[in-house]
């Protein structure tokens, strides 16, 4: 990790072995992102009153170039977190997978999960207020000027990426609502 990392032990004595381990594992972090600016992890024990059963809570506060990342994981029926070393690999398998979450929304490698088909205008007939889509498998779709939504049909232009709902027409496939992907 580039930048220093803090560590809070609230209720739990400081443990130097604890504190390596977090050390290692927040140092594993700089793998999947590039971006992180500050890392604040802290171990805490809620009940102190207890002598058995005591399970740990460990929270991780990242700071990214453009966002916080907060894993609060709180499990009051995992009895695995009654070993502090459990919660930490825990919450940092969160911490792992919000980073890269993070990193594929950031490079735009998030799929589009949308159902609509997408094509392009490759035709457009204004004195007869229709045109027409080419979708990616070559086909042709008709759509008539009031199926587009939020944008006006005479601001369309040739080659223009549209997502489409496809219907049945009296002569062929039509679009029955056609938006401009901006």
């Amino acid at each position: 990790m580039r930048l220093p990392l803090q560590v809070t032990f609230h209720h739990v004595d400081p443990s130097p072995a604890l504190e390596t381990r977090i050390h290692e594992l927040a140092e594993r972090l700089d793998r999947f992102s590039d971006q992180i600016m500050r890392c604040h992890v802290t171990v805490e024990a809620p009940h102190r009153h207890q002598h058995q059963g005591k399970l740990f809570d460990v929270r991780i506060d990242i700071t990214v170039r453009d966002r916080e990342i907060a894993i609060r994981r709180t499990h009051p029926v995992n009895h695995s977190h009654e070993d502090p070393y459990v919660a930490l690999r825990d919450a940092f398998r969160a911490a792992r997978r919000r980073l890269q979450d993070y990193e594929r929304r950031r490079n735009r490698q998030v799929k589009w999960h949308d159902g609509m088909p997408h094509g392009r205008v490759c035709e457009l007939v204004p004195a007869e207020d229709f045109g027409r889509i080419e979708t990616a498998d070559g086909r042709l779709i008709y759509f008539h000027r009031r199926s587009v939504l939020g944008k006006s049909f005479t601001a369309l232009a040739v080659g223009d990426a549209v997502r489409f709902v496809e219907e049945p027409g009296d002569r062929g496939p039509q679009a029955s609502t056609v938006h401009v992907i901006t």
